[in-house]
């Protein structure tokens, strides 16, 4: 287990995107170019959840994504807990992009490379939390620990429009809203 991850309060979360705004200023994303989306769920989308839910890279414990790339752009680093990506060794060929099945990885259309979430990690290094958790107005969105997440009562990321968890291992713990 790597130890590190997301936590979404489904209790809590109002849908607002500040989040997938955050992300996208932070990293200077081309207009449209998203590394976090709020996706807003009915109930004829899927029977486990209603509501807003919030969606970046997982930072799998075992990403498809890094099996998929076939240059070594794309890897796990066990220490920092994350799925970084290296756009000098990406030749934007999308296997990457293909194989997530959380839609995650990009292609951007500036660089003609894959990209994708890091976790602010240069930001989590200075001591502030991800761009997409400091801007999160009703604390449903946070990075730390899972096994703390865990203890508060939060659960393996298991919804029923999502693959299942032993696919990737995604490092996202969710506490579910009672229906």
């Amino acid at each position: 287990m790597s130890g590190y991850g997301f936590l979404m309060d489904l209790r809590t979360c109002i849908g607002c995107h500040s989040c997938q705004a955050a992300c996208a200023e932070e990293k200077a994303l081309a207009n449209g170019e998203w590394f976090r989306r709020v996706l807003h769920l009915e109930p004829e989308d899927q029977k486990q959840y209603v509501g807003a839910f919030s969606m970046g890279c997982n930072h799998c414990e075992d990403p498809v994504c890094v099996k998929a790339c076939q240059n070594g752009a794309m890897v796990r680093d066990e220490e920092k807990g994350v799925v970084l990506h290296d756009g000098k060794k990406c030749i934007g060929c999308g296997a990457c992009t293909w194989a997530c099945p959380y839609g995650a990885v990009s292609i951007s259309e500036e660089t003609g490379k894959a990209h994708k979430c890091d976790s602010c990690i240069e930001r989590r290094q200075a001591g502030f939390p991800p761009a997409c958790v400091a801007a999160c107005p009703v604390g449903s969105l946070k990075f730390g620990k899972l096994s703390e997440f865990e203890e508060e009562g939060a659960a393996p990321l298991s919804l029923d429009f999502l693959p299942e968890e032993d696919v990737t291992r995604p490092s996202v713990r969710i506490i579910r809203r009672a229906l």
